[in-house]
């Protein structure tokens, strides 16, 4: 078994856009109705707009290989790219996701450190993100890994508000 990190180019675009939409879809397809997800799929996974997010210089995508498949990917914001005004010594994790069957196998701890590497790169302070109330499995993760509830934001899908829960971690 390998597992590896790669931080994601253009070169990548089609592999980017196929485990975003994979990711995104096996996670929140069954809590939300299909024209709301075929309007978010659409908006935020097209390639025009991955390839803005990738060229965006205070965003970075690592992409996680197991056995060589891309079977998830981080993306991390730092400065101005972040979605909410949190500070600069802060950095966004705004989605860590890994395709369900390799749920488990430790892959989201190592695209969580990979996280923390490039925050301690930049001398943050902080780590923070925003994650939906509904998502049990992924709020118990960042529990896990340390984070705490400060707030909330509204996050839209398709045309459905829906409410995340902000979580930090303080570095030290």
């Amino acid at each position: 078994m390998t597992i590896r990190t790669k931080k994601c180019t253009v070169e990548d675009l089609q592999a980017l856009q196929e485990i975003s939409i994979e990711t995104f879809n096996a996670t929140f397809k069954d809590q939300n109705s299909p024209e709301n997800m075929k309007s978010y799929l659409e908006r935020a996974f097209n390639l025009e707009q991955l390839e803005n997010e990738l060229s965006t210089i205070s965003s970075e995508f690592y992409l996680v290989y197991f056995n060589n498949e891309v079977v998830g990917y981080l993306k991390i914001n730092i400065n101005d790219a972040q979605s909410e005004e949190m500070g600069h010594d802060s950095l966004e994790i705004e989605r860590i996701y890994i395709k369900n069957k390799f749920q488990r196998h430790g892959l989201g701890k190592v695209l969580f450190n990979k996280a923390l590497e490039v925050a301690k790169e930049h001398n943050k302070k902080k780590i923070w993100l925003g994650v939906w109330e509904k998502n049990e499995n992924a709020i118990s993760f960042y529990k896990k890994m340390g984070f705490i509830k400060i707030g909330t934001h509204s996050f839209f899908m398709g045309d459905e508000e829906q409410t995340d829960l902000i979580m930090s971690k303080t570095l030290v």
